[in-house]
């Protein structure tokens, strides 16, 4: 089979579209031919380096696709099933990935398409632990949403209007503003122009938020201390300008009792019954119109590198794809 691999660390070009081996599914596992991959950051760290991982791997966490082998003792699901993943211990930028039958969503296609399945995985569960869980958002909550016109950050405006909260978003150009915007954030601050952390305090009255929702890191975390109100939350779940330097945690005592958490994905569907709850909300959602996945753009599966180089470039909005 056709896969991407990643032999050394590095920028988009260690990207290798090349022959590999199909792998065969184990005990408990589940072959899945893909129809699409999906694109996230977290596949940006694993090729730099800063998740390390064993050379060579194929690289990806996400898609969907169809059933296409059982291992041994695998029930509940049978072949030409449509499922979805946002877990592939083995890669997921392949024509097949193999996946443990715990971690694989059953997907009805006549609601929810396979591409949108595959858009919907791992943003749309990240975005649900971070409204539902790790800041749980009710009626009369401010949150700012880094990256709000992003592939989380459409999903989590969403979300944390579907909780009744007040939403604050960031963007780099008026284009991604106005999609936030449609997605429902109440205000956006372009913070090519305007400072985020001045324009927070005005929009607010001087009370700053509860929770900051921050997946840019590095060059938006110390600002974003300073927007929240009293007791507020930090809510970091990314780097994508880069890791945050150590922090004095006496800060959090001088800017308001503040409480600062780092979770990711997998800490928020340990179990499989939690995984079904994110999923599945998730999917039906989309399926009854209540939620709108934007796909920003699809590559054929040779074209990674493009994909990489767009995402990080910030030339993206929305979810991007890749098509085995």
């Amino acid at each position: 089979m056709k896969a991407v691999r990643v032999h050394e660390p590095g920028g988009p070009e260690v990207l290798r579209y090349e022959e590999v081996p199909t792998p065969e599914p184990g005990p408990g596992e589940v072959r899945v031919r893909l129809e699409a991959c999906g694109v996230n950051f977290i596949d940006v760290y694993h090729r730099k380096g800063l998740y390390p991982r064993e050379t060579p791997f194929v690289i990806g966490q996400e898609g969907a696709g169809r059933v296409d082998a059982l291992g041994e003792g695998v029930e509940g699901f049978s072949e030409g099933d449509y499922v979805a993943f946002a877990s592939a211990p083995g890669g997921a930028y392949a024509e097949y990935a193999v996946v443990p039958a715990d971690r694989l969503v059953p997907v009805n296609v006549t609601l929810v398409e396979a591409r949108v399945a595959a858009a919907a995985m791992l943003q749309g569960m990240t975005a649900h632990y971070l409204t539902h869980s790790t800041f749980p958002l009710e009626e009369g909550h401010a949150a700012l949403v880094h990256a709000a016109a992003g592939g989380v950050g459409l999903l989590l405006i969403q979300m944390a209007k579907m909780r009744g909260a007040t939403v604050i978003g960031t963007a780099g150009t008026e284009e991604k503003a106005r999609l936030a915007r449609e997605a429902g954030a109440d205000e956006v601050i372009l913070y090519t122009e305007q400072d985020f952390v001045e324009e927070t305090r005005r929009i607010t009255g001087g009370d700053g938020v509860h929770v900051v929702y921050d997946s840019v890191g590095r060059a938006t975390f110390e600002g974003g201390l300073d927007v929240l109100r009293l007791r507020g939350y930090m809510v970091l779940f990314g780097q994508s300008s880069g890791p945050v330097p150590p922090v004095d945690l006496q800060i959090l005592n001088q800017k308001g009792g503040l409480f600062v958490t780092r979770p990711s994905l997998a800490h928020y569907t340990a179990t499989r019954e939690e995984l079904l709850w994110r999923a599945e909300s998730i999917l039906s959602w989309i399926g009854n119109g209540t939620l709108k996945v934007r796909i920003g753009g699809t590559y054929p599966l040779s074209e990674a590198a493009k994909a990489h180089e767009d995402l990080e470039g910030r030339r993206t909005t929305g979810k991007l794809l890749l098509i085995p």
